[in-house]
């Protein structure tokens, strides 16, 4: 009897390190997600990697119209990884792109709410300090964007971090509460704190690629963990 319920908890360790037990999120395929706003989505390799390339096609309505839902996620607290590569490109791009790729959580069914961390990556090697200090972003729709964080609580939710356009980085969010972490390629320690997410504890939702305006993105290698 203990041989086969060691052999049962072996089994089931080696299920979960395969991702055979739960769900899980979707695959980043072009048929398994939901776009919503003017994108277009595209399977492809980048830099060695399968991924879905995401595309803005048109110029924002609001914050949160860049997005491609991916169907049946409920988060609410645990973490977030995946790979992003963004870049300035989309047909009608204007200077002020910085290809900006991220990620929404805690998205609303209606998905018009939600809490969102992206990058700029033309920031992280400018030539001006201030554009670096912007290099990483946090964003509440719809109420806080980020002109609004940045014009009543300046470098609060905004910090550094080297990164460069259309090259691959690892982003990690980690949730807890009210309470969200940015880390960037592995790093141990957060590249971004926030300890009073603007939608508050208890909300729960879809996670959600994110996009800004004339962005070419991609992403790859997601992985979802509850707590």
């Amino acid at each position: 009897m203990g041989e086969n319920r060691f052999m049962f908890r072996t089994l089931v360790v080696a299920a979960l390190s395969l991702g055979l037990m739960g769900a899980g999120p979707p695959p980043l395929m072009p048929d398994r997600v939901e776009p919503v706003g003017n994108l277009a989505v595209a399977a492809k390799t980048f830099q060695g990697r399968a991924a879905l390339q995401v595309t803005d096609l048109g110029p924002p309505n609001g914050h949160t119209d860049k997005l491609v839902v991916l169907p049946g996620t409920d988060f609410g607290d645990g973490e977030i990884e995946l790979w992003v590569a963004g870049e300035p490109g989309a047909v009608g791009a204007n200077p002020g792109a910085r290809g900006f790729v991220g990620v929404m959580f805690r998205l609303s069914d209606d998905r018009k709410t939600g809490e969102a961390f992206y990058v700029r990556p033309t920031n992280g090697r400018a030539e001006d300090q201030e554009r670096r200090n912007h290099t990483a972003q946090y964003i509440s729709a719809p109420d806080w964007p980020w002109e609004r964080l940045r014009r009543e609580t300046p470098s609060r939710y905004e910090a550094y971090v080297d990164m460069q356009p259309a090259r691959w980085v690892r982003l990690r969010i980690v949730v807890k509460g009210e309470r969200a972490r940015l880390f960037v390629d592995g790093a141990e320690q957060p590249t971004l704190i926030v300890n009073d997410l603007k939608g508050g504890a208890g909300r729960r939702g879809a996670i959600a690629l994110w996009i800004g305006p004339g962005t070419v993105a991609h992403f790859a290698g997601l992985t979802v963990k509850p707590s």
